[in-house]
């Protein structure tokens, strides 16, 4: 049995959530198809997800050949995990996540390799994923696509950053409203 599958719920929780913040590198980023979009994105999140107390972790893969995180990136980040796997679980992030928090919301580079390689793990170790679209990036759009569809259909849920924003908001009467509804607007 799916053990992902009984735990998802239909609803993202602010208070049950960890972002994720995959491989924002200064080496990677120009590649990426829109990658000032989605840098713009990742930021934004995290300054509402920061607002909101949510807890963001960064991974970095091989940054002595990639570079560090942008340091735009950076200070939202609690912990970075330094990663030789493109798989991020495979170098510490399970164990990084909190553990009362079983909805990862992924968001980064590159979205066929890294993004999708730990949003799989994620959902064989149980945790409720959502991926970012407009969050995400790959060199080239069909990968970005394909691995879309396919992590879709292993059962990640796709939303859009304005979509996360409001959700883990749920309300106009939240006392961040004012504050992440002008992030958002951005």
């Amino acid at each position: 049995m799916n053990y992902a599958a009984i735990n998802k719920s239909n609803h993202i929780d602010a208070e049950n959530t960890t972002l994720i913040l995959i491989d924002l590198q200064g080496r990677l980023m120009p590649a990426i198809e829109q990658g000032e979009k989605i840098l713009q994105q990742c930021i934004r999140t995290a300054q509402i997800a920061q607002l909101l107390e949510i807890p963001i972790i960064g991974t970095e893969q091989s940054p002595l050949s990639l570079g560090g995180n942008i340091e735009a990136i950076k200070p939202y980040c609690s912990k970075t995990i330094v990663k030789n796997y493109f798989n991020a679980c495979a170098d510490g992030l399970v164990e990084a996540i909190p553990s009362k928090r079983k909805q990862c919301i992924l968001m980064g580079c590159e979205t066929h390799v890294c993004v999708m390689q730990t949003a799989l793990n994620l959902i064989d170790e149980g945790y409720d994923v959502s991926i970012v679209v407009d969050g995400v990036g790959s060199r080239r759009a069909l990968d970005k696509q394909i691995a879309l569809d396919r992590l879709q259909i292993a059962g990640a849920r796709l939303i859009t950053a304005e979509m996360l924003g409001f959700e883990w908001l749920k309300t106009a009467q939240n006392t961040a409203f004012k504050k992440a509804l002008a992030l958002l607007k951005q």
